[in-house]
């Protein structure tokens, strides 16, 4: 590692001043709820949006989104939808970004993507700015891949611990909102739960399962050998990526629950050396993204209803692991946006530290 964590642990880049040249910004899956998200975080954070590009597919073409209080029109993608593009963020699945992706770096842009197509591409930097924003600096080309949700929120929380005492094990189970399989499995929930509460019928439609008043493994397909679903996989090989530790062994079940947005998961991580309860929460306390939630008096944890629309990760439910003896491994429960911090505001914020770095 090229730099260590401990000394990369830092505050994201702030928002780019309004005094930088205005940027040409595509984003690609404009009308999903990702897509949404990023447009309302580029406002918020005031990024040097000078043309917005919304970009779609042919049916979404000639619709109209709101940016800064003014319409703007959904384009629909092709091969030279990149032209004069300063960054592009992908969100509309791995094979259209591995398709297109490559043709806006062409381009000349910079390209934030999204989706898995290319999170474990050795030459692709794999980054969540609190955590190893020094990766862009590793960057073979202009591509940079946005984590998996679960892991990207994971290791905000996960990364102050381990800069400081070395994580040698974690078990993880997640429990996953409906944002995470995007607007029309949100709308299914609304729906589905509307109909159960009225005494009808609601056939699945976006997901395997009746979601209202229900939850269930994750819909990712299982890997016949190991048994863990592709969501579970790509959360273990990711969060190794992300923390720097290649041989981390690690175990995740992932869920899907009732919940509109925001992911919460609770992990029990074991350390190479003892750890206070003190100490995790000194150290979570003063920690980028991090907001400490954890006031065992009012059994005041973190929960996604508190973590929907914020860019922060809730962390607390912090304690000892009872099961381990030598003080080596602690319990924690964590809440996380999934369309913000694990996916949008992330996305935004890998934008920002290009900008603070000169490379936009």
């Amino acid at each position: 590692m090229p730099q260590s964590l401990a000394t990369s642990l830092a505050r994201p880049a702030p928002a780019p001043s309004a005094a930088h040249r205005p940027l040409t910004v595509a984003i690609v899956g404009a009308t999903g709820a990702v897509g949404a998200e990023l447009i309302g975080c580029l406002e918020r954070r005031a990024f040097p949006v000078g043309e917005l590009r919304l970009l779609a597919s042919a049916r979404s073409a000639g619709k109209t989104l709101t940016f800064r209080g003014a319409p703007v029109t959904v384009q629909a993608l092709d091969e030279a939808s990149f032209a004069g593009v300063d960054i592009a963020f992908f969100s509309a699945g791995a094979s259209l970004s591995r398709r297109y992706g490559p043709v806006a770096v062409a381009a000349g842009a910079w390209v934030v993507d999204n989706s898995s197509a290319f999170r474990m591409d050795a030459d692709t930097p794999l980054v969540v700015p609190e955590v190893n924003a020094w990766r862009l600096d590793e960057a073979a080309g202009r591509l940079v891949a946005n984590p998996n949700c679960v892991a990207a929120i994971a290791a905000v929380a996960l990364a102050p611990l381990h800069a400081r005492r070395l994580i040698v094990r974690l078990v993880g189970s997640t429990y996953q909102a409906a944002s995470g399989a995007g607007a029309a499995a949100m709308a299914e929930l609304r729906d589905s739960t509307a109909a159960a509460l009225a005494g009808e019928a609601y056939p699945p439609q976006v997901l395997a399962h009746p979601y209202a008043f229900n939850l269930f493994s994750h819909d990712a397909a299982i890997d016949p050998e190991t048994g863990y679903n592709g969501e579970e996989l790509k959360v273990m090989a990711e969060l190794r990526r992300l923390l720097g530790a290649s041989d981390l062994p690690a175990s995740f079940t992932c869920i899907r629950v009732p919940v509109l947005r925001a992911h919460a998961m609770a992990l029990t991580v074991r350390f190479a050396e003892p750890v206070s309860v003190e100490e995790a929460r000194s150290w979570l306390s003063e920690a980028p993204g991090v907001r400490l939630v954890d006031d065992r008096g009012a059994n005041h944890f973190p929960m996604p209803g508190e973590a929907s629309g914020r860019d922060d990760v809730l962390v607390g439910r912090i304690r000892t692991d009872l099961s381990d003896p030598s003080g080596r491994s602690l319990s924690l429960f964590i809440a996380g946006d999934q369309l913000l911090k694990g996916a949008a505001l992330n996305a935004v914020q890998i934008a920002e530290s290009l900008v603070e770095a000169g490379r936009l």
